[in-house]
């Protein structure tokens, strides 16, 4: 049996205390501890199906040797699958690092791969956390001669091996780092590994979406039980050809229709008038005879 996140086990124990004297707690106390813990459990539930539609629980085919603990089994075709369990864990482990941090601005999220832009993004627009969506500029944590030097409390990871330059600085400053670990990442300077599948784009924003809410929930910003009123969809990246050919499409559905030669209400009326005006103004006289025009041009006397 898996042992019981620190959430479980207190509710567990107050559980346990109503069961085995009821008059501890008074009526109403007793109805609030029934419908939180309710609540709680079935958020988990719904969380835990929203991992597993994302794929969160998908490794890879190769297996570090730190991450062995977090591997539940291996399928047939070779391909790693992490225990969701101790992924939600984790997840509610390093919501509680980010709420100590005193100063949001202070927590520092990297993400250089494209599908965790978005999602670093919104987390930091959520909770107050400065992003870094695009290239890690070498020397941000180190050369203070620098314009983007910072030093942040605390740094918070897409993929290890990408954002390998981003754990090398923050080594050299003791910063605490959190990172999103699949079962191939390496684990040399990272404080809390939250395993994952850090390589899907549903998967990256699923994570970046669960911890904004509940680093919003341990802040008091949000009632704990209350449902976000932000969607998930908001995280996910969006290819940006994807879009243009959406719009592309959009705008061919409705496109106006062309108007051939000889459609519409106009075209009898025009083909009239310009009949008529053709056969009155044309000098027959001027014409070449037989109709062939490659004879020479009758003489004037003047071009005038």
């Amino acid at each position: 049996p898996e042992p019981l996140s620190t959430t479980q086990s207190t509710w567990g124990f107050l559980l346990l205390v109503r069961a085995t004297n009821t008059s501890l707690f008074p009526s109403h106390v007793d109805t609030l501890l029934t419908q939180t813990m309710t609540s709680v459990l079935t958020q988990r539930e719904e969380d835990i199906q929203k991992m597993l539609a994302c794929q969160v629980h998908l490794g890879t085919k190769n297996l570090d040797n730190a991450m062995e603990r977090y591997v539940w089994k291996r399928r047939n075709d070779g391909i790693h699958i992490i225990n969701i369990g101790k992924t939600y864990e984790k997840l509610m482990l390093a919501a509680r690092a980010i709420v100590a941090i005193e100063n949001p601005a202070d927590v520092v999220v990297v993400s250089a791969r494209p599908y965790g832009q978005r999602a670093v993004l919104k987390f930091a627009q959520y909770t107050g956390a400065h992003a870094i969506a695009s290239r890690w500029t070498p020397g941000t944590l180190t050369n203070q001669i620098t314009q983007k030097f910072m030093e942040p409390r605390l740094l918070i990871l897409t993929d290890p091996r990408t954002d390998h330059q981003a754990i090398k600085e923050s080594s050299y400053g003791n910063i605490a780092t959190i990172a999103f670990c699949d079962t191939d990442s390496p684990l040399a300077h990272v404080d809390i590994a939250i395993p994952s599948n850090n390589k899907g784009k549903h998967s990256i924003a699923l994570l970046y979406y669960l911890l904004a809410r509940e680093v919003l929930y341990l802040r008091g910003t949000l009632p704990r039980g209350q449902p976000w009123d932000v969607m998930v969809d908001l995280f996910f990246w969006r290819d940006p050809e994807e879009l243009e050919r959406q719009e592309a499409g959009a705008e061919e559905t409705y496109a106006p229709r062309e108007i051939t030669q000889g459609e519409g209400e106009w075209a009898g009326e025009a083909q009239g008038e310009w009949t008529g005006q053709a056969a009155e103004g044309w000098d027959a006289s001027q014409a070449p005879e037989g109709g062939n025009w490659d004879s020479s041009a009758p003489a004037t006397s003047s071009w005038d």
